[in-house]
């Protein structure tokens, strides 16, 4: 399972804009449209504003008939807890309990606090929401820094309260894949010597750039259930992209369905929260797909001749453009030969003269960059007045 941490982690990056309750909606939509299975819609406790538009988040859930599930963050807090059944109940969306507190010596020493603080604080929160009728994922922030018998010892103790899920935390993203999937076998091995059926989930960081790596490790040791927000928004270097953690996991065949909507709801969340898209991002970027080499562009357009659309998605790309909608594009620039120019006019239904592949192919050659369409366009433009005048 994926579980969609956008509209909240995500949005505690500091370079993002927080979007309009309408925006949050029509993310919420795009998240359902791909398949994810749950997504969290707020921290309530964080104040008035947000506890508002969780609310209105479950509401659209409800009114929607969208199939994502809610889930909401909490404070190992009762506070908090009683906010998220407040919305539950108003709503009349079971909403899962996310309930963190740190755990490893750093947070335990910087805070001041000791293991029995943290345990009796778990129990108490966990055994609240349960008390409420509400599913509870106890989560432990900093798990990955955390020492395995902290770890047996919070999760036995939440487990106990009535936890059905337990979420390992790679809160400032400091593991590595090897070490995702040692803590992943770790935990699946206390779960296992308690003889219960309880999920776990990973929540990973990008700060070492091992943000999808970490969670496919994650995957591939027990973990059932990834989280991620789109485009990797998130504090500090942000989440585990979710967009390329979808293409992953359908590449490999952990999961099967449609991505075609991914560039979409890419682009929401980029225009929502204020965050550009950098032209080489995987598989989303402007460039993913596009080549204006000569030699990459003619092996593209040999393949398009033959009609294969699989191979003209994989003879240059190790992603087929087509399982995220999209197309190979082929430009015309100084790297370029003429079978890019002849490919772009043909394209769009423009007769590929000798004299005209000569005049763009000049430009292009010319050029220290890519040329644009409206370049190309203009060379074409004038090639047709010489052919009148001719």
């Amino acid at each position: 399972m994926l579980d969609d941490e956008t509209l909240r982690d995500g949005l505690q990056s500091p370079s993002v804009r927080n979007p309009t309750i309408e925006q949050k909606i029509e993310i919420l939509h795009h998240m359902d449209a791909l398949g994810l299975d749950t997504a969290d819609i707020g921290l309530p406790g964080a104040g008035d504003k947000v506890a508002e538009d969780t609310e209105r988040l479950a509401r659209a859930i409800a009114d929607g008939g969208l199939k994502i599930r809610a889930n909401c963050a909490a404070r190992t807090v009762i506070g908090d807890i009683k906010r998220i059944v407040e919305i539950s109940q108003r709503t009349g969306v079971e909403i899962e309990v996310c309930a963190f507190i740190g755990s490893s010596p750093i947070r335990l020493f910087t805070e001041g606090w000791t293991l029995d603080y943290l345990l009796q604080h778990s129990e108490e929160a966990v055994a609240f929401a349960v008390k409420e009728g509400l599913p509870v994922m106890y989560v432990t922030e900093d798990t990955t820094r955390a020492d395995p018998e902290s770890i047996r010892r919070l999760y036995t103790t939440a487990i106990n309260a009535g936890a059905k899920r337990v979420c390992i935390a790679d809160t400032v993203g400091h593991s590595t894949p090897n070490g995702a999937r040692a803590v992943v076998r770790y935990v699946k091995s206390v779960i296992d010597q308690l003889g219960v059926d309880v999920g776990i989930d990973w929540h990973g960081h990008k700060d070492r750039g091992f943000g999808v790596s970490c969670a496919v490790a994650a995957l591939e040791a027990g973990a059932t259930r990834l989280h991620g927000a789109a485009l990797g928004i998130g504090e500090r270097c942000g989440n585990t992209p979710i967009d390329l953690l979808l293409v992953n996991l359908v590449m490999m065949g952990y999961i099967d369905r449609d991505i075609t909507s991914l560039g979409a709801y890419c682009q929401a969340v980029s225009r929502a929260c204020d965050v550009p898209i950098p032209a080489n991002y995987p598989v989303t970027g402007a460039d993913a797909f596009r080549t204006a080499t000569g030699v990459h562009a003619a092996a593209v357009v040999k393949a398009f001749r033959k009609g294969d659309r699989a191979l003209m998605d994989s003879v240059y790309a190790g992603v087929p453009a087509s399982l995220v909608g999209r197309e190979q594009e082929i430009e015309v620039g100084p790297m370029s030969g003429k079978s890019n120019v002849v490919f772009w006019l043909e394209k769009r239904g423009i007769p590929a003269t000798d004299d005209l592949v000569d005049r763009v192919y000049a430009a292009a050659k010319a050029s220290d960059r890519m040329l644009t369409h409206e370049q190309v366009q203009k060379i074409v433009d004038e090639a047709k007045k010489v052919e009148v005048k001719g």
